[in-house]
């Protein structure tokens, strides 16, 4: 089960189900890693914005899409650990309770780009935090849509 308190949140979460979830939304078109970082710390995305910026990470910086360092190094901030490698997606069932995936995966110029998002299990609902502002509905369980080439694991005690 998902043990909120380990993830530092502001304001304690106690999921029962998806719709349990308040998705941040990002405010920037590429200010997708830090939204997902605040999706898991439960955070605004003006204050992890202002964490990520005091850490010199930016929004319009292309690494924060291309690169697992900053989101990882926001989180590790909070005091939230990570599994060390990116492990290749198989199935949703195969997810850990708790995971930055990588889904809309492209190439440009030989370098790889994603979108980053967030999937949570709690309570035996699974669903995936997409901070997309052009979403219908930020809680996806559209899982056939999504295709995500990788995962990292955020671990809780």
């Amino acid at each position: 089960m998902l043990q909120a308190a380990a993830l530092k949140p502001q304001d304690p979460i106690q999921p029962r189900s998806c719709r349990m979830f308040k998705p941040v939304i990002q405010e920037e078109p590429t200010g997708c890693g830090i939204a997902a970082a605040a999706n898991i710390l439960g955070r605004t995305y003006a204050e992890m914005k202002a964490v990520a910026n005091a850490m010199g990470i930016h929004a319009d910086d292309k690494s924060l899409w291309s690169d697992t360092r900053h989101v990882r190094r926001m989180l590790a901030a909070a005091g939230v650990e990570t599994s060390a490698d990116e492990t290749p997606f198989v199935s949703w069932d195969a997810l850990p309770d708790l995971a930055l995936l990588s889904i809309k995966h492209h190439r440009e110029e030989g370098r790889d780009f994603w979108h980053w998002v967030v999937f949570r299990r709690a309570d035996g609902h699974a669903c995936v935090l997409d901070s997309a502002s052009y979403l219908p509905s930020n809680i996806r369980t559209d899982f056939d849509e999504m295709h995500p080439k990788w995962f990292i694991e955020v671990k809780t005690p």
